[in-house]
């Protein structure tokens, strides 16, 4: 299943699956100001990529939370690696932290030139963040980033399990209006 709305020249689509599988030219990666690499998309990401990921995430850190940093992809699809510091190290999180981290992650992307950038739920697992009201703040987000002169052409979320995907499709929907 994919969602999607067009933005003039630009798109952006929900799909439900597996971030590191995705064809992006950047995939996102749902950090804590450290850059550490544990688990969930973190550690996903880790495992399919390598440890050449955290490694450059690493030495660019710690960062403020709601910041955003770029490394390789190792051995992912996907070029490059944002790493939004969605939480800091008490693995709390905000509506504001995931609009500052979504926003840097856009601005990241837009710095490198890229045209495609794939993004998770961002603070939805460990940081217990609603699903319904990270859709809204990140597809916003995305939107109003897409409004402006932008390179990006292709904001994609890939959500995990049906719940999330229900929730990103029915924001993008509501938007579509």
């Amino acid at each position: 299943m994919v969602a999607s709305i067009t933005l003039g020249n630009a798109w952006i689509e929900c799909v439900e699956g597996d971030i590191t599988a995705q064809d992006t030219e950047a995939i996102v990666n749902a950090a804590n100001n450290h850059l550490w690499m544990g688990s969930g998309v973190a550690g996903a990401i880790k495992r399919k990529g390598g440890q050449i990921i955290e490694d450059e995430a690493v030495r660019q850190g710690p960062i403020p939370a709601g910041e955003a940093v770029v490394t390789t992809g190792g051995a992912l699809k996907a070029r490059f690696v944002i790493h939004a510091a969605g939480m800091g190290q008490d693995l709390r999180t905000s509506a504001d932290l995931i609009r500052s981290a979504t926003r840097n992650s856009l601005l990241r992307a837009e710095e490198r030139g890229m045209r495609s950038v794939a993004f998770p739920s961002i603070g939805t697992g460990v940081g217990g963040f609603p699903l319904d009201e990270c859709a809204g703040i990140m597809i916003g987000e995305a939107v109003d980033h897409l409004a402006g002169t932008a390179c990006i052409q292709l904001v994609r979320f890939v959500l995990w399990g049906a719940a999330a995907y229900t929730a990103f499709a029915d924001e993008l929907a509501r938007r579509a209006k």
